[in-house]
């Protein structure tokens, strides 16, 4: 069984400055080869993506492009430093474009096109923040179709107030990061093939027709 893992690094900096969001995808897409899983990294950056909720907000919207690579993976994992306590203005911005894919919709079954996909969440950055950035993508990511397996999430935090981020701390010798890594990979790994074998039958399409049926 082939599965595709999609890495979009949700950094604030640009090509070909160093990323430590990055450096810890580059750990989980190691671990995903060693169990045969190829993964693709998109810093988003590096393309011009426009605001927006729609798939599509026009010439010169380099979205549509990065919206097809998430709709062929088996695994998408969002990764985004910490910004005041939240996720990056790129994550977020992330999010709101992926609202659109609640219009396009299976015509069989109605389901969105992120139905069928497993989803993961990696953080970075110094002080607190890694357990909102995760709860609130994670959370987003079930309401736009994704299944979410236990342990889905890994991240690094350093010390408060300013000081070195996850390469220069050497957070690569992290324990609890390395184990959490490596949970999320196994997981993701597994409930992504357990949903290719196995998918999600809910026809979303009948329910709103029976939901209708009970509403005034």
């Amino acid at each position: 069984m082939v599965l595709k893992a999609l890495f979009l690094n949700c950094t604030l900096k640009y090509s070909p400055e160093v990323s430590n969001t990055e450096a810890l995808i580059q750990k989980a897409a190691a671990l995903f080869l060693d169990l045969g899983v190829e993964s693709e990294v998109v810093r988003l950056t590096e393309y011009a993506v426009r605001f927006g909720t729609s798939s599509n907000e026009g010439e010169g919207d380099e979205w549509p492009a990065v919206l097809q690579k998430i709709k062929d993976c088996d695994i998408l994992v969002i990764g985004s430093p910490i910004w005041f306590g939240v996720r990056s203005s790129v994550a977020q911005q992330v999010l709101e474009r992926l609202d659109g894919t609640y219009a396009e919709g299976d015509p069989e079954n109605g389901q969105y096109p992120l139905y069928g996909k497993v989803a993961g969440v990696i953080v970075t950055g110094n002080e607190d923040g890694a357990h909102t950035v995760a709860a609130h993508t994670l959370f987003n990511l079930t309401h736009l179709g994704c299944t979410i397996p236990p342990n889905a999430d890994c991240y690094w935090v350093g010390d408060a107030g300013p000081g070195p981020s996850y390469i220069e701390a050497g957070g690569d010798r992290h324990l609890y990061t390395n184990r959490t890594v490596r949970y999320m990979v196994h997981n993701l790994v597994f409930m992504a093939g357990l949903l290719k074998a196995h998918p999600i039958p809910t026809d979303l399409k009948a329910l709103d027709e029976e939901a209708r049926g009970v509403s005034r």
